[in-house]
């Protein structure tokens, strides 16, 4: 099934060509799509090389094993050397198959996470702050950057909804399944009798979208100003640099308040509202396709519940696979790598069988 496989090693070479030429280097859009075209096939090349060699390593060692001079201890070298490069075959032809499979074009992208808190009140935006602290947590260990496009919290420090961006190589890749709800059951600060209660927060994660992939029409925005405030609806700002933009067409509002100068709320309002409106564009081309096939890990149904937090037992578990660590805190300070490897692992292993299966 790897014949095909010389197509790619001499893509990579005219590529590298390429790249050193100073014509294709002057142009910087060129340069960026064959540097992105580049590694991405650069795995795939080099586990191509890995697996021919080892097929050379086999044919090599049958060619000894055959050879009636062959002397004792070649010939145990040879049958160690076969053993070896047939499981190289192995690992390497499974490992292709899944750098195979179809690439999701928005993994390399940066994200919009939007967490808001949903029943239980007052505790389900403590527990959404909880999240937030997760995931900018979790970026500051990967070396990526977050930013507040807006936030509104409770007199207690919850937040009642908080929208931020992340940039870093690979956001979305790593962060496109904790969509969908999280479920947290702890004892409340303000439960006086130590009864667990149960309370659930709605994460949303975007790939972020530039202009050239979805172009706002102004005349279907409508943008109001109005003064940022903090908990409680006191005044944090003086001046009328929040923005609110409204897109008529489908009734979607974003606000954003974090910055104090009016153009970066703007920009930001707008960097939202884009990966809004393509989220909800592709939602609906998917939900055809959803009502067909129910995939097991999915990007997140936004009424799936997905996960739950088990504070008494320090017990995290992720329905979607059946996955359950007992470290919570941990996984609260950003240790996530384990539960977001599990579910990538577990993507890939489903379109890898959908694939075999469709031939």
């Amino acid at each position: 099934m790897f014949e095909n496989l010389a197509v790619f090693e001499n893509r990579l070479e005219e590529l590298n060509l390429k790249l050193y030429d100073p014509t294709v280097a002057a142009d910087r859009d060129l340069y960026r799509a064959l540097m992105k075209e580049h590694k991405e096939i650069t795995p795939i090349v080099e586990k191509y090389r890995e697996l021919k060699k080892a097929e050379a390593d086999i044919e090599g060692a049958l060619l000894l094993l055959d050879d009636p001079d062959c002397d004792r201890e070649l010939r145990q070298m040879a049958t160690e050397e076969l053993s070896e490069a047939r499981r190289t075959v192995e690992r390497t032809s499974e490992e292709l198959k899944i750098l195979l499979l179809p690439r999701d074009p928005n993994d390399d992208k940066n994200v919009i996470v939007e967490i808001r808190g949903g029943a239980g009140g007052e505790e389900a935006a403590l527990f959404a702050y909880n999240l937030y602290r997760m995931y900018t947590m979790y970026a500051e260990k990967r070396g990526w950057k977050t930013e507040i496009v807006n936030l509104n919290e409770t007199e207690l420090g919850g937040f009642k909804e908080v929208s931020f961006t992340i940039d870093g190589d690979g956001a979305y890749s790593r962060l496109k399944f904790e969509s969908g709800v999280h479920r947290v059951q702890r004892v409340p600060e303000t439960e006086t009798q130590g009864r667990i209660h149960t309370s659930t927060t709605t994460v949303a994660v975007l790939p972020e979208v530039d202009e050239v992939e979805f172009e706002l029409d102004p005349k279907d925005l409508k943008i109001d100003t109005f003064r940022s405030s903090g908990a409680g609806g006191q005044h944090i700002n003086k001046t009328s640099s929040a923005i609110r933009i409204t897109h008529l067409p489908t009734g979607t509002v974003v606000e954003c308040q974090d910055e104090r100068s009016q153009y970066k709320n703007k920009d930001k309002a707008l960097r939202v509202l884009r990966a809004r409106l393509l989220d909800a564009k592709i939602e609906a081309q998917n939900k055809e396709i959803a009502e067909n096939r129910k995939s097991q890990v999915g990007t997140g149904d936004r009424s799936e519940r997905i996960r739950t937090y088990n504070y008494p037992q320090l017990r995290v578990t992720d329905h979607r696979i059946g996955l359950t660590l007992y470290r919570l805190q941990d996984v609260l300070n950003g240790d996530l790598d384990e539960i977001i490897d599990a579910l990538i692992t577990a993507d890939r292993a489903e379109k890898l069988k959908e694939s075999m299966d469709n031939g």
